[in-house]
């Protein structure tokens, strides 16, 4: 998981939240509590718990491995376009060296300089390429959790206006590809057929030709590239030239412009976009000024710990003698959950075994997550009434408990005397507790608890 992982999930999950209304995060809130760090630590390790709990995870796998599925599509298709521009270019007659040339370049310089225009004024250009990425990452993704990956890595991203950078690496370098494919696909006809290539005009006097040759070829020339000298460009105009220093002279000149003036700005912008990308996602960063992160401070930052004061753990929970600092460094835990008054509480314990009362309030439950939260038990046993429905309130507080504590056993206790427990009842609870992985015993594990193994040394 990588900081921008981290920050992508955090921005989806106030997202959701700010579209479908607050999650249930009072666990969440809790072990970001206990994870300690700043306020923007303790929103992170918010999310990141949540985004595990609902699925955001491996939603986030899937949207990547499509987003890696969809530029491999893409650069298929741009491998095949950049060859078809070069059969395009060079078609079966002669050459037209210009028209070669704008079959080759000219829908690139059109795209390229509406990208440095739409970029240098208006400061954000997403170019159809970039749109179309989006598009397939999203689709390819399959994933309903992953409706808010999207619009979350767009607004993190805005943030620090790296869109154009990352859209704009991905942009240059595809059109690179294009062209790479283009220039192989050329060389290898050039070598393998003899063109013949010529120019040709209405209104235009030789001149105009001989300037554009010459001036187009002047970089290349400096990189080693043949030039056709004065006599062979006004030649050209006239016929197709049957000499083959003539048809080497254009066939260099047309590789070298096709180098200098397509493949290497669009090489040199690919680079310079994935540097300001690469240095622009080490400062990203969380904006705790946002709706949605803004109102997370009370309950991440409690007043009394901003202030710096921080309790010492009590000795006790729920207003029992026995003492519960054994329980975070290997001790025991014993816990009832909604018993009622048929139920004797509390059986007799050890001293050694901590009883945390009977949860039958929102308050009482409270308390208790907040202690294993900082405290965790490294023993715990919830003792239930299998008399009442494992309903789903009940089984999500037993998995939350667990998560809390090293190693938990759920007591089903035995009926009072004079009744019997329902059989289906009891196979409702064995089944629900089985799908949470507890195990599962019908008597006080007094030796477990106390030891941690099931027959006394």
């Amino acid at each position: 998981m990588t900081a921008l992982d981290t920050l992508w999930l955090t921005e989806a999950i106030r997202l959701r939240e700010e579209q479908a209304g607050p999650l249930d995060d009072q666990e969440a809130n809790r072990r970001a509590r206990q994870q300690g760090g700043d306020l923007a630590a303790r929103v992170q390790h918010r999310a990141l718990w949540l985004a595990e709990r609902d699925g955001l995870l491996p939603a986030l796998r899937h949207w990547k491995q499509g987003a890696r599925l969809s530029v491999m599509l893409l650069a298929v298709l741009v491998i095949f376009s950049g060859a078809g521009l070069a059969f395009a270019a060079l078609g079966n007659g002669p050459v037209n060296v210009f028209w070669a040339l704008g079959s080759l370049l000219g829908l690139n310089w059109i795209l390229l300089l509406g990208w440095l225009s739409g970029l240098l004024l208006a400061g954000e250009h997403t170019a159809s390429l970039g749109r179309l990425w989006m598009w397939l990452s999203a689709r390819l993704a399959r994933d309903a959790n992953a409706v808010h990956l999207g619009p979350a890595l767009v607004v993190l991203l805005q943030r620090q206006r790296l869109n154009r950078w990352v859209l704009g690496a991905l942009v240059n370098g595809l059109w690179l590809l294009a062209l790479g494919s283009a220039l192989v696909i050329l060389l290898l006809l050039l070598a393998t057929r003899r063109y013949g290539f010529v120019w040709e005009t209405t209104i235009l006097g030789p001149d105009t030709f001989v300037a554009m040759t010459r001036g187009l070829g002047a970089l290349p020339a400096l990189l080693g590239f043949s030039v056709p000298d004065v006599d062979t460009i006004r030649a050209s105009g006239d016929s197709v030239l049957a000499v083959d220093s003539a048809r080497q002279a254009w066939a260099g000149w047309l590789v070298g412009v096709l180098m200098v003036f397509g493949i290497v700005p669009r090489l040199l912008l690919a680079l310079a976009c994935w540097g300001r990308w690469r240095l622009g996602r080490k400062r990203l960063q969380l904006d705790l000024s946002l709706p949605g992160h803004a109102e997370l401070r009370e309950p991440l930052m409690p007043s009394s710990e901003r202030l710096g004061v921080n309790d010492s753990a009590p000795a006790q929970l729920h207003e029992v003698p026995a003492p519960l600092a054994g329980a975070t460094t290997g001790g025991a835990l014993l816990v009832g959950l909604e018993l009622d008054d048929q139920q004797p509480w509390p059986p007799a314990l050890p001293a050694t075994v901590g009883d945390a009362g009977v949860l039958d309030s929102r308050e009482s439950r409270r308390r208790l997550l907040d202690q294993l939260a900082r405290y965790p038990a490294a023993r715990l046993a919830i003792a239930c009434d299998p008399r009442r429905s494992p309903d789903r309130g009940s089984l999500g507080l037993i998995a939350e408990l667990a998560r809390s504590a090293g190693h938990t056993r759920i007591w089903l206790l035995p009926a009072p005397a004079g009744q019997q427990l329902d059989a289906e009842r009891l196979d409702d609870w064995h089944q629900a507790l089985a799908r949470l992985g507890l195990d599962v015993v019908a008597s006080l594990p007094l030796t477990w608890l106390e030891t941690g193994n099931d027959q006394a040394s």
